[in-house]
């Protein structure tokens, strides 16, 4: 019988090419709690580190990400483990990926690769997936960098976290002290990435991998990526939506209404999200932000390995729906079943 373990992230991921991602305080042990919580509501095994888990207490309903923890969650008699954490390559759960047991997440040593946003760009571009131009600029060539990309432009981190670290800058001299800002504090490495900036609207589409789901009480095949419907993102700070620590999605998100979501350039970005899913060949839900140009035509511009899975479940911690759970509300899916349909797709590091 499946027994899940919800795992967080205890400790700072590796720098990578002198590129540190920062960490979400917490680690995910809010949505892990959400997920724990919920899924126990709705009479799914699961295991907890205490045996009377406190409803306000994240960290009663989760383990962290470390050998020890992995280890009393198998203990405990889990056999699927939930990776709500920041993964990459010799990552901690590899060293259980011959056991026989189930995961729900991403692959680390795909996200190791993918989580460099630059590097995934421009592996989309590569593709003819339309992505907007971009800059590597380093500490070792701030003084001699030649620009691009017209102003205004976004600046951001190459291992972010959501709209953590990401700022518009309209000319050279607000370039200048963003990045003399970046590289002397060191919380995102010793490179960034500049992008050109898209006034128009701005959706995130959440990418389903392929697999069986269970869509009005039938279930359904999808061989390949999927797209659930695209949530429009609105009142932006300084062009920019805020990070959801910051301010709730379900402030300023909501799902497009199905005149637009039918519409040829939703369709059509949409497509193009799924091309990506299936590029990355995915095996848990990713978040794609997208932003459309003057002319209405979509971008792809932050592809997101491990979106945020919060959930308005516990009593205390309403309207904490995520922007993939606004999306699931629209097909008829609510919390359980949107985390359902993701340990459906648990898979085993032997296949």
């Amino acid at each position: 019988m499946q027994t899940t373990a919800i795992l967080y992230q205890a400790k700072l991921p590796p720098i990578k090419d002198g590129v540190q991602k920062p960490m979400k305080p917490g680690g995910y042990s809010d949505s892990g709690a959400d997920i724990a919580y919920e899924l126990k509501k709705n009479g799914i095994r699961i295991v907890t580190p205490v045996n009377n888990p406190d409803i306000k207490t994240d960290l009663d309903w989760v383990f962290p990400d470390t050998k020890k923890g992995i280890k009393n969650a198998l203990d405990k008699g889990a056999n699927t483990l939930w990776l709500n954490t920041i993964l990459y390559k010799n990552h901690e759960i590899e060293n259980f990926f011959d056991r026989n047991i189930q995961f729900v997440g991403q692959i680390p040593s795909q996200v190791d690769i993918y989580d460099d946003k630059y590097f995934t760009n421009e592996l989309l571009r590569k593709n003819k997936i339309p992505i907007p131009k971009t800059q590597l600029i380093s500490i070792e060539n701030l003084t001699d960098y030649a620009l691009d990309i017209n102003f205004p432009i976004v600046v951001k981190p190459i291992r972010g976290r959501g709209s953590q670290g990401v700022s518009l800058v309209k000319n050279q001299k607000e370039l200048d002290d963003k990045l003399n800002e970046i590289f002397s504090n060191k919380k995102y490495g010793n490179m960034v990435y500049v992008e050109q900036f898209l006034n128009g609207q701005e959706i995130t589409v959440t990418v389903m991998p392929s697999g069986n789901y269970l869509m009005e009480n039938q279930e359904r095949a999808y061989k390949k990526s999927w797209c659930l419907p695209a949530v429009k993102r609105f009142n932006h700070k300084d062009g920019i939506a805020p990070y959801n620590g910051t301010v709730e999605v379900m402030k300023n998100s909501s799902v497009l209404e199905n005149d637009e979501l039918n519409s040829p350039k939703i369709i059509e970005v949409c497509s193009q999200c799924k091309k990506a899913g299936q590029l990355l060949n995915i095996k848990a839900p990713i978040r794609i932000d997208c932003r459309a140009d003057e002319n209405g035509n979509y971008f792809l511009f932050d592809l997101n390995m491990k979106p945020n899975m919060t959930g308005s479940s516990r009593p205390h911690r309403q309207n904490r729906d995520s922007l993939t759970l606004l999306a699931s509300r629209k097909i008829g899916w609510n919390y359980i079943d949107l985390l359902k349909s993701m340990i459906k797709q648990a898979w085993r590091a032997s296949c």
